[in-house]
Parts: structure tokens; sequence; C-alpha cells
């Protein structure tokens, strides 16, 4: 069996024992109660921390930190990298769990090189374009002995820490800055794409966090900066989980089609109860932009619950953001406003309806949708970015302040 230290902001939460998911369990470290409160969701909302949780959760708890590994290529490249099974997701978090999406950090406290030493290894703009063309051998850009990096997802990427101008790689789950990615050849345009998605959620209010389009010794890549970094923070790391974790849904539950887990009537109760209406109008405006964009990808790993140092929280910026209506797809939303899942059916109307149908709401929707609509014509064509993205992009927008569903140019023939 295995027993996995877990902790939080500099205290040991607890520990994550067991041989499989199927059969392990967290539990709660009696210093982490009172540090931080009976009951506290510091962890997760999905994990109140209590002496003695029911069993019947077991396998809720136990996935909070199952969804901290990725998803698809990336996951089975970890396992090949550590030499284990991927269905060994307890055994990918001791060796990956150092440096994770928010501030969690986990080790095998009977692996006798734990607790390991973080550090830094200098790369330079050759080396790094090195480690994102071996990306697929070597995911998220581990070390084969030291990396200690695990990130949700199945885009490919690696990640690495910026200080002034240097990069550095971490060894031993140094706390990343910056996510690096580099497009698939299927879609070269994905890159531009994304940066323009980001850059319209800054523009809403959703993101402040930054994110550039760089030439890496030649190799094109969009670097994003770790909106759960701080300096300031303990261990250089702010908390965060995605909605699949809060709501206790696994892996491909994070689209509402896939279980109906899911939904954003969930993600709004839970804002709701949980995080104020701060929270509830950038929930309002991130479905607002979604729809205006056409991003069909705004799943439940791509929202999330920052918990801070204090013992606060709110929605998590903005992350993930990218156009999709242009590809080749179902063109159906991740999670159904109003019922609707077809993008091109959706109407300003609906997504009000979605939140109450209130005047207040109606406000914040067309606000949204309007300033969507302006900074796409501001910041207009690049030839790196899809040539179909910016007009659809005014065409959804402009559809839904007249009222009609956001649906695309019927003259484009689409």
């Amino acid at each position: 069996m295995r027993r996995l230290a877990v902790e939080l902001y500099g205290t040991r939460v607890g520990w994550l024992e067991g041989v499989d998911p199927r059969t392990a369990d967290f539990r709660a470290d009696p210093g982490a109660i009172e540090t931080f409160g009976l009951a506290s969701t510091m962890v997760s909302e999905s994990l109140p921390l209590v002496p003695r949780p029911p069993a019947r959760r077991a396998a809720r708890r136990v996935n909070v930190f199952v969804e901290l590994l990725p998803e698809g290529d990336n996951r089975a490249a970890l396992a090949a990298m550590a030499g284990l099974r991927v269905d060994d997701s307890i055994g990918l978090l001791a060796r990956f769990g150092r440096d994770v999406a928010g501030a969690l950090q986990l080790w095998d406290v009977d692996d006798p090189t734990e607790p390991r030493h973080p550090s830094l290894e200098p790369v330079s703009e050759t080396e790094i374009a090195r480690i994102l063309d071996d990306v697929r051998r070597a995911p998220l850009g581990n070390l084969r002995d030291l990396g200690k990096t695990s990130l949700a997802g199945v885009q490919q990427k690696i990640v690495l820490v910026r200080q002034g101008v240097r990069w550095f790689r971490p060894i031993g789950g140094y706390a990343s800055t910056h996510i690096v990615k580099v497009a698939a050849p299927a879609t070269p345009t994905m890159l531009a794409d994304e940066w323009l998605g980001h850059e319209l959620a800054r523009r809403v209010g959703l993101a402040t966090h930054s994110a550039d389009l760089v030439d890496i010794a030649g190799v094109p890549a969009l670097v994003v900066e770790r909106f759960d970094r701080h300096a300031a923070a303990p261990d250089g790391r702010l908390h965060q989980e995605d909605m699949n974790q809060a709501l206790g849904a696994s892996g491909n539950e994070k689209y509402q089609r896939f279980g109906g887990i899911v939904t954003l009537d969930r993600i709004d109760q839970l804002i709701q109860r949980r995080l104020g209406p701060d929270a509830r109008v950038a929930l309002i405006r991130r479905v607002a932009l979604t729809v205006a964009m056409g991003d069909l990808d705004a799943h439940a790993k791509n929202m999330g619950v920052m918990h801070f140092p204090d013992g606060g929280a709110s929605l998590a910026p903005s992350y993930d953001t990218v156009p999709l209506a242009h590809q080749r797809n179902d063109g159906e939303v991740a999670l159904a406003v109003a019922g609707e899942y077809r993008h091109a059916a959706i109407t300003l109307d609906m997504i009000v309806e979605q939140f109450g149908g209130t005047d207040v709401v109606r406000a914040e929707v067309v606000q949204t949708v309007e300033r969507v609509r302006d900074a796409v014509r501001v910041l207009g064509d690049d030839d790196r970015r899809h040539p179909a993205v910016v007009p659809d992009i005014v065409q959804f927008s402009e559809n839904l302040l007249a009222g009609r569903p956001a649906g695309l140019s019927a003259a484009r023939g689409r």
C-alpha cells in the first residue's frame, strides 16, 4: 500500500492511502483540521476536512487527487516514463505530484529520496526548443529521474520557470511559473487562436495573467503565465481546483453529455453557495464570452475555484479559452445553456434565462458580448490565426445582440 503525504500552504493536510483509486482514501491530519477549521474545504469543495469522513464518499475524495493527472497521450507518456501502468493513479501521483495545478504537493512517505529539495536548471532557448520537440517522450518537460510535474489536460506542453529574462527547468517539484504550448500539426493556427481567446477574456475582465506568442529558436509557441503561482504565496503557489474536482466528476465527465454530473446549474449553485455574488457575475460573463467567441470546449476542467491562504475563495481566472466553432467538430458547447447544446442555436435570451432572467443578468450579458465584439474588431486579423476566427466572433456577437441565435453567416455557407 502506498501512503502519500498531502501538503497545502506549508501544512500537512493529510494522507492519500491505498493501492488504486477503487480502494484508496484520504485521511485528514488533525493538525490541518485545527489550522483550517473543522469541515474546511480549503483542499476542495468535495473534500471537507473532518476526522471521520463517510466511507461512501471515499471515491469522491480520491477523485480530487486523481484529477490532478493529465489525460490521454500525456498521461500515457508520464506512465511510460515512470514505468507504471496508465491506470496506476496513486503511483503516478507519487511520482509526479510535487508540481501540479494549484498548491497541493503529494509525495510518497516511504520513498527514501523524499522529500526532495527542489532546484532549478538553467535552459537556453535552443534547449527549450529541444524539450518542446521531445515533449511526447518527456511530457511536460519532466526529466526522467528528477521531474515531478503533473498538469491536467490533453494539449502538448511543458512547464518552465521564468526569473527576469532567464528560463529554468524545474527540478524535484520546484514551482513552475509558465506553461509553454506547441501546436499540433493538424491545427497549426491553434496557438494564435488561443492567444486571441485569452486576450478577449482579459479584455472582458476575466483574466489578468499574461499570454504571449513567441518564437523559441524557430519553434512557434504560446507562453502562458500560471495564475496559480505568486511570489508572495507560500512556496510560490496559490491553490486552485477545477470544477471536476469541486463537483465530483471524473475525466470525460467534464462534458455534460457524459453523465450529466457537471452542468451550469450545478456550477452556479456551488458559486452562489460558496463564493458569492462577484464570482457569480464572473461566471455569467464567462458563459457570455464562451458563446460570443464560439469556445466549444469550455468544460468543467476549464473552470475552477481559487482557495487563498487566508481562507478566501473566488472563481478562478478564465483559462484555456479558445474559439473552436471554425474547426471541424460537432458544433456543441461542452455545457448546455438553458438546455441547448448546439452553439449555433444559443441566443442571448437563453444565456440570461440560464442565470435567472433578471435585468441585472441581462445587462451583464449584453455588456460582455458588446465588449467581445468591440475588442475583436480592434484586434483584427492576423496571418497566424485561422482566417474564419475574427469574422465568426463578430458574427456571433452581432447575432446575439440582435436577438438571433449565435449561428454562422449564411452567406459563408457553413
